[in-house]
Parts: structure tokens; C-alpha cells; sequence
């Protein structure tokens, strides 16, 4: 079992920037692809940004908003996974939770692919 937790998130002022963290523990961090997915007020969850285990790829969101203000990152070192989100607004609002995909290779976008979830970590944006 790989446990995840999510830090880092609260009450952010729209503008400002917040980065997320997810600690693992458990299993061998590096088997995982980990990404990271977001649910809004009445949204369905979907899919931020994926990091490969050595991080030699990272793929974002199609939507372009996510991809000009989210970084999604690791430090296997440390067991981490971050990601960081500049000039929040409020449609930004939501549970971020990150997910463990246990692959050789590749990176999904679907959540029912992973494996492990951490609860989440709440970020609400005032304006």
C-alpha cells in the first residue's frame, strides 16, 4: 500500500500563488507515475498534471490556462511530489488530490488508471 497526504493548501488571495505537496509512504516512490487531479464545486474530478518517475516527462492539462500557470514537479529524495500554481483565481477553487499510478512507462490522464489517492488538500481562492 502507498500512502499518500496532500499539504499545503487554505485560503490563498486571488493573484497570489500556493504550492501543493504530497508526501508518499509505503511502497518504492519510483515505481509510480504521480499526478495530480482537482475537483470543483459541483465538477467532476479531473486531470491537472502527471510527472513521470525520473520526471523526464511532465504533461499538464489541455487547457492552456493550466498550462501557463501550473508546474507540476518531484524530489524522489523526499518522497514528494509538488505542485505549484501562480496567480490563482477563483475558478482555481477546488480538492487537489494526488494519485499514484504504479507503470513501467507512459502516463495516464484517467483516474480510474491510478492506483492510490492521498484525501486531499482543500485551496480556496477570496477574490
Amino acid at each position: 500500500q502507498l500512502h499518500l497526504v496532500e499539504s499545503g493548501g487554505g485560503l490563498v488571495q486571488a493573484g497570489g500563488s500556493v504550492r501543493l505537496a504530497c508526501t508518499a509512504s509505503g511502497r518504492t516512490f519510483t515505481d509510480y507515475v504521480m499526478a495530480w487531479f482537482r475537483r470543483g464545486p459541483g465538477n467532476e474530478r479531473e486531470f491537472v498534471a502527471a510527472i513521470t518517475p525520473n520526471s523526464n516527462i511532465k504533461h499538464y492539462s489541455l487547457s492552456t490556462d493550466v498550462r501557463d500557470r501550473f508546474s507540476i514537479s518531484r524530489d524522489n529524495a523526499k518522497n514528494e511530489v509538488y505542485l505549484q500554481i501562480a496567480n490563482l483565481q477563483p475558478k482555481d477553487a477546488a480538492v487537489y488530490s494526488c494519485a499514484a499510478d504504479f507503470r513501467t512507462e507512459g502516463y495516464s490522464i484517467y483516474s480510474p488508471d491510478y492506483d492510490y489517492w492521498g484525501p486531499g488538500a482543500q485551496v480556496i481562492v477570496s477574490s
